[in-house]
Order: C-alpha cells, then sequence, then structure tokens
C-alpha cells in the first residue's frame, strides 16, 4: 500500500520511556509505506501534550512510565480523535483492562511480531479494534479466578439470554476476531456484526470485548 494524494500516510506516535523500544518501534513503523511516526514522547503527560500539538492518528502508548502513566494518558486522551493502542509485557493483567476501560482500542505486547504490529496499527486506524487472540486468552486466564459454581451459572444465564446469532458472534469476539473478519466468517455485513456486538454489550451489560470474551469463557467451562 502506497499513500497518495486520496490515501494519506497513517501518522502515528510513540509514547515510551525506554529509548530501545522507540527506536525498535520507529525502524518497524518507518518500513511501512502508508505509515509516518511523527512524533514520540517519554512520558504519559509528554504524549498527551504531543497528541495535542500533531494530531496523529493513533498513539502507541506504554504503561509503566515516569510522572504520568500510560493508564492515566490513556484516560485524558478518550475523548480525542487519536486512538490508542496501549503496549504491554503483560505483567500487569489487570492494568491491561484498565486501559479498555479508559479508551485504548486495543492492546499488543512489545514483542509483537513488525508484521502483525503494522497490521494492527492500519486496522485501529481503519477503526477496528484490536484484541489479540493470544494476548486474549493469556489475559482471561490471568484475571480470571477459578470458577465456582454461581459464576458458571451466571455467565451460562447470561448468554442464554442471547439468540443463536449474537451467541455465535460472542464466540467470534472471544475468539479476538475483528467486526471485518467476523462478518466474513459468519457471511453477514460489518453493519449487521455491529449491531450484534452492540446488542451483547447491553444483553451482557459490558462495556468492552474482553468482557464478552470472559462471559463465553465462564459459561464454557
Amino acid at each position: 500500500m502506497t499513500p497518495s494524494e486520496s490515501e494519506p500516510a497513517i501518522r502515528v506516535v510513540l509514547v515510551d520511556d525506554d529509548r530501545l523500544v522507540l527506536a525498535g518501534l520507529r525502524m518497524i513503523l518507518g518500513g511501512a509505506p502508508d505509515l509516518e511516526v511523527v512524533g514520540e514522547a517519554s512520558d504519559g503527560q509528554a504524549g498527551i501534550e504531543l497528541v495535542e500539538k500533531v494530531r496523529p492518528d493513533v498513539a502507541l502508548m506504554d504503561i509503566r512510565m515516569p510522572r504520568m502513566d500510560g493508564l492515566q494518558a490513556t484516560r485524558a486522551l478518550r475523548s480525542s480523535s487519536t486512538r490508542v493502542i496501549v503496549l504491554t509485557t503483560f505483567d500487569t493483567d489487570e492494568m491491561v483492562l484498565t486501559a479498555l476501560q479508559n479508551g485504548a482500542s486495543g492492546f499488543l505486547l512489545k514483542d509483537t511480531p513488525p508484521v502483525e504490529l503494522i497490521a494492527a496499527v492500519r486496522r485501529v486506524a481503519a477503526g477496528d479494534p484490536i484484541l489479540s487472540p493470544s494476548v486474549t486468552t493469556q489475559l482471561i486466564a490471568a484475571v480470571t479466578k477459578p470458577q465456582d459454581d454461581d459464576r458458571r451459572r451466571t455467565a451460562r444465564a447470561a448468554m442464554a439470554r442471547l439468540t443463536d446469532r449474537e451467541r455465535e458472534v460472542a464466540v467470534a469476539v472471544s475468539e479476538g476476531k475483528t467486526n471485518s473478519e467476523i462478518a466474513r466468517d459468519l457471511y453477514m455485513g460489518v453493519a449487521t456484526v455491529k449491531t450484534h456486538v452492540g446488542s451483547l454489550f447491553a444483553k451482557l451489560r459490558v462495556t468492552n470485548r474482553v468482557q464478552v470474551a470472559r462471559y463465553v469463557h465462564d459459561a464454557q467451562d
């Protein structure tokens, strides 16, 4: 994909206090012709100021940083048009959930392969949230305590309120699929998928896709 006047480059900022990480991300993203790194910051506060100044499409945000961490910065940018992808080493599972609740469009491990990282930035810039299947599996395992009968019954009762089609979409969400992928696999339009996902959120009383995945996981346990 080559940027043109009709398809401008996706503008990205990097926020991380590790210079080696910044250099690595800059090198990876700089190799994609349709991505442009337009700024870097070493802490959350500087990241907020940078986003407000250059108005990027996507911000890659570390969690642990001095002065202001990535969670606070992500919350502060919630009303911004910039979409935030949180970067994590996965040693702070609850923080990842908090990041999603704070408005992050997704999260990635810092050792995500370059091709997948570039694809993730493109997808988030296009409005598709990122929920990596491998990370989702680990996240659910890390934050879900041993299931008791009450929790299992609650999850199964909630899933029973869904239509057959909604349950299919819920399972696909739990597998980390994007709306476009669900539409392709279940032979429906993306708009229809979005409608089903909205219905899932309402019926399960959740606010993000990770919580949907946890309901599916608990009901199947």
